[in-house]
């Protein structure tokens, strides 16, 4: 069972807290980190680890519900769902929507390096926007 990886949100993206959480599970579901019968945090949990509130991160749960990505259980909590690949491949963006892969690629050795170097994932985008915007 592996576990969620952390979930970089992005205060200054125009997408909603929990769309950026939906879009996440589903990424990581598509690229394998996270397998059928993995187990995901409890929302309060989640929400507390992302500084969100937790009505965010029920909604994200929920849309995820709503799509087959994950199960959830009273008591026995939200882990995703035997057909979650097939299930995260509908409920994904727009490829359009999507980063473009030259792009991917040009970019994973800093971001990587950065990683390396202590960074978190949203010192990485702040920064990434700073360039970006010349701040």
């Amino acid at each position: 069972m592996s576990a969620m990886a952390l979930i970089p949100i992005d205060p200054s993206s125009p997408l909603d807290p929990f769309e950026q959480v939906r879009r996440d599970v589903i990424a990581q579901v598509l690229s394998g980190e996270l397998a059928p019968g993995d187990r995901l945090p409890a929302i309060r949990a989640l929400a507390t680890e992302l500084g969100l509130a937790t009505g965010t991160v029920a909604r994200a749960y929920k849309e995820l519900e709503e799509a087959g990505v994950v199960l959830t259980r009273r008591g026995a909590g939200t882990c995703i769902a035997p057909d979650a690949q097939a299930a995260a491949e509908a409920a994904a963006p727009a490829p359009e929507a999507q980063l473009d892969p030259a792009l991917r690629a040009l970019l994973a050795a800093p971001i990587a390096d950065a990683l390396q170097a202590g960074h978190t994932p949203a010192q990485i985008l702040a920064a990434a926007r700073g360039e970006l915007l010349g701040d």
